[in-house]
């Protein structure tokens, strides 16, 4: 069987080993590079599975290299490696294309688990994405095989992690999903997870699909309880596509 592939860009030795090792433990092909052009080399070289990306690099900015990246392939899944106060720079990371971050220090653990449930739900989705046939919703189409969009603001790639996101509300379509489901669903995370990439994920796909993102009618917040997608709403909801049902 083909070992999973990680690229690992981190210019803190100690970090680095640490990853190296325990990656290589759990039975992973590593490659670790210490600088952005490292990085675009080796990834649109030999090619990888997974990119684990720092934000601080001696010769570039992490989020320039990660918009490179996602440019390069809109399908490879990056971890953001973040400090701990940077949040304006999380939400940077995850608009340049970024499918989730880590803020540092963090746990190895939480580490490991979160690079096996990206590379399982990867593998997962590229097995079943075969069978999914086009969809739409208002005047949009999405392809979830080749991972690309028709808007009304043009052509969009998409992540596998958008894509992954886009099924599931897809497949619950008019139901609410908690932020529970979408996280153990979509990222592989337990439901106690504290973090904020659901929300800017969310947030991407309403720039992305709504004609007025800051008043959504597809993707609407279900106050209390999590997120619905509805693909024709009969009207506007009041409140920017939220809807109150925390007493339901």
């Amino acid at each position: 069987m083909k070992r999973p592939h990680i690229l690992l860009v981190e210019d803190e030795t100690n970090i680095a080993q640490a990853l190296i090792f325990n990656l290589e433990h759990e039975g992973y092909r590593v490659t670790h590079v210490e600088t952005g052009a490292e990085a675009l080399a080796a990834a649109t070289g030999a090619g990888c599975d997974l990119v684990v990306l720092d934000l601080m690099l001696p010769d570039s900015f992490g989020i320039d290299i990660c918009r490179k990246l996602r440019r390069h392939d809109s399908r490879l899944p990056i971890i953001l490696l973040t400090a701990l106060g940077e949040e304006e720079h999380r939400v940077e990371g995850l608009k340049a294309g970024a499918d989730d971050y880590l803020p540092k220090p963090f746990s190895l653990g939480e580490f490991l688990l979160r690079v096996k449930g990206m590379l399982r739900r990867s593998g997962w989705y590229r097995a079943r994405g075969q069978s999914v046939a086009p969809q739409t919703f208002g005047d949009n189409r999405v392809d979830l095989v080749e991972l690309k969009a028709e808007t009304p603001r043009g052509e969009i790639p998409l992540t596998e992690l958008e894509g992954r996101m886009l099924a599931a509300f897809l497949a619950a379509e008019g139901k609410v999903m908690t932020r529970s489901e979408l996280l153990e669903q979509v990222w592989g995370l337990h439901a106690e997870t504290e973090t904020r990439t659901l929300d800017n994920f969310v947030a991407r796909l309403r720039k992305y699909f709504e004609a007025d993102p800051a008043n959504p009618r597809h993707f609407q917040t279900v106050r209390g309880r999590g997120y619905r997608f509805v693909r024709e709403p009969e009207q506007d909801r009041p409140g920017g596509g939220s809807v109150d049902e925390s007493r339901s």
